[in-house]
């Protein structure tokens, strides 16, 4: 296969909702050009979860970069994904960034212009506010500091106000001016793959990768990281409750029936998202291949969408 996408400086992302097939894909595609694959999954940057986080057994930049009691950010995955990304084209080689968590694909691909960290303390401070003056008044305060966040928050959406407050603190505000994350502005030339699977196929998917995890050991998987240290963040690993304390059974229906939920709210981003070139999932990795190196030929030449 000729290696013209590697050389054109083009990035290539891959999204799809969970167990449409992302990391095979991408391996195909790595198996295909001189690429690499950057992995664009919260759940998947952290180590002592590789079963439950359906973590792939080929080397990938961005997997089990963090233990479990790290407290993970956007802020720090979308510093060391762009150094990653950079790394790779610098090489000479082709970054293929795959993964179904929305934000940090965005984040791996553009500028996000993540809002700076608030002062310490901040949110302690505001949420005392909140709770002792009442909601009326927090908002009010918001109002003074922030008018159009004030206008898009309900009084008693506490979680929210809060969360403004704190960033007018810190000089940013939780209705910017312009919303990057919608854009299709990206740090380089970026063809962005969707992975279009039916949902009854998904659904299926999704079923047989519950009950594989159980006979892959995700039970002691799972109550091992329990019993360490856990960070907020890594705590959501849909699953990680469950399967340490559910019998096996009840804890695969359970743990399918959320990740059919998660994967319904990741067709929605796949939607939701500027530029992307849908593919049909249906059919093994290689067509699937075929068909991104086509329109990735195509596309090699254009320039890059840059922020600002």
């Amino acid at each position: 296969m000729p290696q013209d996408v590697s050389r054109s400086g083009l990035v290539l992302a891959i999204f799809g909702p969970t167990a449409s097939g992302k990391s095979a894909v991408a391996e195909a595609l790595a198996d295909r050009i001189p690429a690499e694959v950057v992995s664009a999954d919260a759940m998947q940057a952290y180590r002592g979860l590789p079963i439950l986080t359906n973590q792939p057994a080929r080397p990938t930049r961005l997997v089990g970069i963090w233990p479990l009691d790290h407290e993970g950010s956007i802020g720090e995955y979308q510093r060391l994904a762009h150094a990653v990304v950079d790394q790779i084209l610098a090489a000479g080689r082709t970054p293929i960034v795959a993964g179904g968590t929305g934000l940090y694909l965005r984040a791996a691909l553009a500028e996000l212009g993540l809002p700076p960290s608030p002062p310490t303390g901040a949110r302690e401070r505001w949420e005392l506010l909140y709770d002792e003056a009442g909601p009326e008044i927090a908002h009010a305060t918001l109002a003074e500091r922030d008018p159009e966040a004030a206008a898009a928050v309900h009084p008693n959406d506490r979680r929210r106000v809060v969360r403004a407050l704190e960033l007018a603190e810190a000089g940013a505000s939780l209705q910017p001016t312009r919303n990057r994350l919608w854009t299709e502005e990206t740090r380089h030339p970026t063809l962005l793959v969707g992975l279009d699977v039916a949902a009854e196929t998904l659904a299926r998917r999704i079923d047989e990768r519950a009950s594989a995890m159980v006979e892959s050991g995700v039970v002691r998987e799972a109550r091992r990281a329990l019993d360490g240290p856990l960070s907020a963040t890594a705590g959501k690993v849909i699953g990680l409750e469950e399967f340490a304390t559910l019998p096996p059974e009840e804890a695969i229906a359970a743990v399918a029936q959320k990740t059919r939920q998660y994967a319904a709210y990741q067709r929605k981003w796949l939607r939701r998202i500027p530029g992307v070139v849908s593919v049909s999932a249906d059919r093994p990795p290689d067509a699937i291949v075929d068909a991104i190196l086509e329109v990735a030929r195509a596309r090699q030449r254009l320039p890059a969408r840059r922020a600002g």
